[in-house]
């Protein structure tokens, strides 16, 4: 069923996101904060709105996907906020990636509103979000998650993996696959360019093996072509590792591959090179291995 849908984010991964919403015949009210991100959504059918409040206070449901827990915070939260002007028995679904006590809290001052809560963060990058193929994983009671589930299902695959919170805690453990995988891609691609052997043909080889995995595709390919065009930043990539490791400290983990990674997109970005696409953590093994050597980005 068509629901009004307020939309508050609509950036690399927002903006497909809400076309998917327009095609599927949902009213969609948009807001962003570059103002020509969302008016280049109205040739979808949406409407495009002054502020948050004025996005979301006719919504049956509203979707935030802005770039941190803080900004989050500073759009729903508070008396001028968005969800202040949301009605009860509407749903909020935060899909951005914020920390876990993040999430538990706005669940918290919503429940308080008569308001559901689903923090619904994704994977699958700006490919993912344009296919409408995204990974999406909901934490949430039952009844907002079903609430919220058939708008989601407009954007990918929506899986329940447990209460408010929840979600995000699995976004930190794809987020640590992720990063972790990236740098191990990198070094393999580094490794076989520096060994002689052509890099290309490597990873055709490898496809398919164990060795196999979306990063190995997309990535790797990014590499050996020099495109490091952003789909995911990589200094969005440092805030989601930075992330995961306060949350295992608070759990009494140490993650000691993951905090290696960390230091790296931390010298990556350290270098200027934090706008660049994630994969670009290829740069900062060049510039170890051979300073001078180092290509430029693409």
């Amino acid at each position: 069923m068509a629901a009004a849908i307020g939309f508050l984010g609509t950036g690399i991964m927002g903006a497909p996101m809400a076309r998917h919403l327009c095609r599927a015949g949902h009213a969609v009210r948009v807001w962003n904060r570059s103002p020509g991100k969302a008016a280049a959504l109205a040739a979808e059918g949406a409407r495009v709105a002054d502020d948050p409040r004025a996005a979301v206070r006719e919504a049956d449901a509203v979707i935030c996907m802005v770039s941190s827990g803080p900004v989050s915070d500073a759009v729903l939260l508070g008396p001028e906020g968005a969800l202040a002007a949301m009605r009860p028995g509407s749903v909020l679904v935060v899909m951005s990636s914020i920390p876990v006590a993040t999430a538990r809290r706005q669940a918290e001052v919503a429940a308080a509103a008569g308001i559901g809560y689903v923090d619904a963060p994704v994977s699958g990058g700006e490919a993912g979000a344009v296919a409408g193929t995204l990974a999406i994983m909901a934490g949430a009671s039952p009844e907002a998650f079903a609430q919220a589930r058939p708008i989601l299902l407009a954007m990918g695959r929506p899986t329940h993996v447990g209460p408010a919170g929840s979600g995000q805690l699995a976004k930190l453990a794809n987020q640590a696959i992720v990063a972790s995988t990236i740098v191990t891609v990198a070094e393999a691609i580094t490794f076989v360019e520096r060994g002689g052997a052509d890099p290309a043909k490597v990873r055709e080889a490898l496809l398919g093996g164990f060795a196999d995995s979306t990063i190995l595709k997309q990535h790797a390919l990014r590499m050996i072509e020099r495109n490091f065009t952003p789909g995911g930043p990589a200094k969005y990539q440092l805030k989601d590792t930075g992330t995961a490791l306060a949350h295992a400290a608070s759990l009494g983990l140490t993650l000691p591959v993951l905090s290696l990674v960390d230091r790296l997109f931390a010298d990556l970005i350290d270098s200027g090179d934090g706008d660049l696409d994630h994969s670009a953590i290829i740069r900062e093994l060049w510039r170890r291995n051979d300073p001078q050597a180092a290509p430029a980005a693409s």
